[in-house]
C-alpha cells in the first residue's frame, strides 16, 4: 500500500491518541469524516494497526521497578527454546521479550512491585531448566519512553 502525506498524518495522530473521534481526526488531517474513516479502514485492513490500548502509569499501578534481564541458554535446542519462549511470554511481569544476537540469547524487560517482587521473579526464573547464565540490571530512572514509531522512512 502506497501511503501519502494524509495517511502519514492519520497514522501519527492515531499513535499519539488512539481514542480520538473520527470527526476530530478528520479535522486534524483536513478531510471530511467519511473519506477519513475510509482511509483509516484501509490502513487497518493493510495491517498497520496491531490494536488499541490505554497506557497506564507503571508507578501508579504499583509496579515502580523496571529490570532488564539478559539470559544465556545452556543449549540452543529448538524445542527447548520454543518451550522457554512460550513459558516466559505468558508471565505478566515480562513486558518485552527478545531473542538476541551477541553475548546472550534473550533480553527481557520486567516490571515488579519492588525489589522483593523482582527477587521472586528471579527465583521463579531460576526454576526453568536450560538457563545457563543470567544477568540483570535495575533501571534507576526512565529517561525516555515512546510508543509512537517514527514514520519518516515511509515518505518519498
Amino acid at each position: 500500500m502506497m501511503l501519502d502525506s494524509i495517511d502519514l498524518q492519520i497514522l501519527n495522530t492515531l499513535q499519539r491518541n488512539g481514542d480520538i473521534s473520527n470527526v476530530e481526526l478528520a479535522e486534524r488531517v483536513a478531510l471530511s469524516p467519511t473519506p477519513c474513516a475510509r482511509r483509516v479502514k484501509l490502513l487497518e485492513e493493510a495491517g498497520f494497526f496491531l490494536g488499541k490500548v490505554t497506557l497506564l502509569s507503571q508507578k501508579d499501578v504499583g509496579l515502580p521497578v523496571t529490570a532488564f534481564v539478559h539470559i544465556s541458554m545452556s543449549r540452543q535446542k529448538r524445542d527447548k527454546l520454543t518451550r522457554f519462549e512460550k513459558t516466559l511470554s505468558s508471565w505478566p511481569e515480562v513486558m518485552e521479550f527478545y531473542l538476541m544476537t551477541g553475548d546472550f540469547d534473550y533480553l527481557l524487560r520486567v516490571v515488579a512491585t519492588g525489589l522483593d517482587g523482582f527477587q521472586q521473579f528471579i527465583a521463579k526464573l531460576t526454576e526453568i531448566e536450560g538457563i545457563g547464565q543470567m544477568k540483570s540490571s535495575l533501571a534507576l530512572k526512565q529517561v525516555a519512553y515512546r510508543t509512537q514509531l517514527p514514520l519518516n522512512q515511509l515518505t518519498d
